[in-house]
Order: structure tokens, then sequence, then C-alpha cells
């Protein structure tokens, strides 16, 4: 199922609780929050309504997977036929939220459901005047602006990518992935981001490393978010040796099997190398036995000895650094603001911006 599904259902609780927990998150936050009582009929059938639309999109991939596997043996559906069984199923989910909100129109956490499932199947204007419509009914609602978010993020203007992650943030202090999601985008859109907060391109490296520590910080065990902050330092210069370190340290310590784990020992090789500490780089490749790594191992390790070399002999620096995976060449400047500064021959491979849940939590 697509990652974009993932988190519309929102956590129930108990039907004598509602008042004291949103008390208490307003006495917390300064944030008042509208806390979902599962026993109203009104959200119930939005629960229902969206673990039907979890479960269509579900139907759909495994459709997908399941023609597109008998379609390498000359069996399946035409792509025809099957387009019309998709859009049968899902016209059949939008059906259902059009007719939930003309039945209740003030139902921001329903814009919001209707929205993400837009998302869901590539229609990202409609699913913007969705989240558009819920952050007018409930404009304290982080979920709603950063979704929104998202969509300029994608769209332009980054104007208000920056300006709706940074509401959602000060509506909800504590969720990560509206952290992640700005950090992404300040990083990827360097050159916006220096005029919008008029700041220098290393303030703009602090700004956004800093936002994806806070997100590191209230979600630790992430290891996907943990790996992408530590990308991120590829893209520096000059590189911050010590904290690229640190960063992989730490996203080793929370490697979930073997495979994440020696694809760590790659990244820590490959930063040694850069800063020098050759012995070090070659016991972390040396620890790396998965075959699934042999081609990224066997170019860490010439690339290696091609740095020892050059250390006694500067006149290989240049010829080296031409295809050293951590040098980094200045891209051409574009005039476009919705253009990522990629100024780096790595291929980084940054989080998608993740949509957030239906109601705070």
């Amino acid at each position: 199922m697509s990652d974009l599904t993932v988190g519309l259902l929102s956590a129930l609780l108990a039907t004598n609780q509602p008042q004291a927990v949103s008390n208490l998150i307003q006495q917390d936050t300064g944030v008042s929050v509208a806390v979902v009582n599962p026993n109203d009929p009104t959200e119930r059938e939005l629960e229902n309504l969206m673990t039907d639309d979890d479960t269509a999109l579900a139907e759909v991939d495994q459709w997908i997977q399941t023609n597109n596997a008998l379609a390498a043996k000359g069996a399946g559906e035409s792509k025809e036929a099957l387009n019309q069984r998709i859009h049968a199923r899902l016209d059949t989910i939008r059906n259902n939220y059009a007719s939930f909100l003309r039945r209740h129109p003030d139902s921001a956490r329903g814009y919001l459901a209707y929205g993400s499932f837009l998302d869901d199947i590539g229609d990202e204007e409609a699913g913007k005047v969705q989240f558009e419509n819920a952050s007018q009914i409930d404009p304290k609602n982080p979920a709603a602006w950063n979704n929104l978010a998202n969509y300029y993020g994608e769209n332009g203007p980054l104007t208000n990518a920056f300006a709706d992650y940074t509401r959602a943030i000060e509506l909800d202090p504590t969720e990560p992935v509206y952290y992640q999601n700005l950090a992404t985008t300040v990083y990827l859109y360097r050159k916006d981001a220096r005029e919008f907060y008029g700041i220098n391109e290393q303030q703009v490296f602090d700004k956004a490393l800093a936002l994806y520590r806070k997100a590191v910080q209230l979600d630790p065990e992430n290891f996907e978010l943990a790996t992408d902050y530590a990308e991120s330092y590829y893209g520096i210069r000059p590189l911050r040796t010590n904290d690229a370190l640190v960063a992989w340290t730490n996203a080793l310590n929370i490697a979930r099997n073997d495979v994440e784990r020696e694809g760590i020992f790659i990244h820590l090789a490959r930063v040694k190398i850069a800063a020098m500490r050759f012995d070090e780089a070659r016991a972390q490749l040396d620890a790396v036995t998965n075959a699934f790594y042999a081609d990224v191992k066997n170019r860490m390790e010439r690339n290696l000895v091609e740095r020892e070399k050059a250390a006694t002999n500067p006149q290989l620096v240049t010829a080296i650094g031409a295809r050293d995976s951590i040098n980094v060449t200045a891209s051409p400047v574009t005039a476009s603001t919705n253009t990522p500064d990629l100024s780096t021959n790595l291929i980084l491979t940054p989080l998608p911006l993740r949509p957030a849940t239906t109601a705070p939590p």
C-alpha cells in the first residue's frame, strides 16, 4: 500500500475523556483542539469511511501487482479493463466522501480525509481544495496546514510551504513529521529558503539540520528519518565530518537488521575516506559481507586506495576528486523558484513529504 495512506486513522479516546484531554492539551501547549468522541455517530461514520478508503487503496494496489505478474506470463486483463475497474472502485470512495461532506459540511476531519484520499489517487489539485476547506473550518488543526504545505512544496509557491509548515509546528510542536517535512523543503530549495528567511547558504544548512535533529529527537527510533538526516551532510561544503559521523553512528545504533547495518558501514567508510581516516574506513568496509553491497563496496575500496595514494601524491587529487562520490560540484543557477537546489553529485533520497493524520494527536 502507498506510504501516503499511512496515518489516516486517528486514535479514539474513551467517552469520558474528551474534555479532560482537550483541557490538558490546551494547558500544556496553549493550543485548543477538538478531541474526537468515538460515540459521535458522525465520527463513527467518518472512521468507517476512512477504513473503506484504506481498504480500497489496498485492493487497487493488489490488483495492479497481480495483473503485472500475470501480464509477464502473457495473461491478465487489458490496461483499459483494469483501469476501468480501478476507476469504478475509487469512484465509490470519492462519492461516499462527497455524500458525507454534503451532510456534514462543517467536518474539518472529513475534508482532511477526503483531501488525503484525492492525493493518494493523484488528484492533487482537488486534494488541495479539501485541505483549504479543512483549514478554514478548523484553523487550529495542524494537519491541514502540513498537508497544504506538502502541496505548495511540490507545486509552489514555496513561500506558502515554508509558512504553512511553520504554522503546523506552532500548533503542534510535538509532531516529528512537521519538522521533517520543513527540513526537507528547506534543504532541497536552498535558494528560496535563503530569500524567505533572509539568511546565507550555510545558515540554511544549519536551519535544515536543526529541524532534522528536532524530528529525530521526537522520533528517535525512526531509522529512515535518521538516515535521511545523516545523508543531508553530503550536500554541505566543507563536509562537516564529525557531525556526519555522529549522525551515521546514531543511525547505526537503531538499524533493524544486518542489511541496514552494513549499509551504514558503507556510509561511515565514505565519510572517513573523505576525512582521510583510511584505516578506519577499511575496517568499516571489511565489515560489509552482504552480496547486495558487493558493487558499491568494490567502488569504495578502489576509492580508498586512490585516496591513500593521493595523500602522498597531490597531482592525483584532481583526477580522483572528479570521481569521488563525496565531491561536490556546483550546479547551474536556475531562475525557477520551484527547482530543487541539489548542488551535489550524490543521489540524495530524502523522505517524501508526509501527510498528517486527520486530527491533532
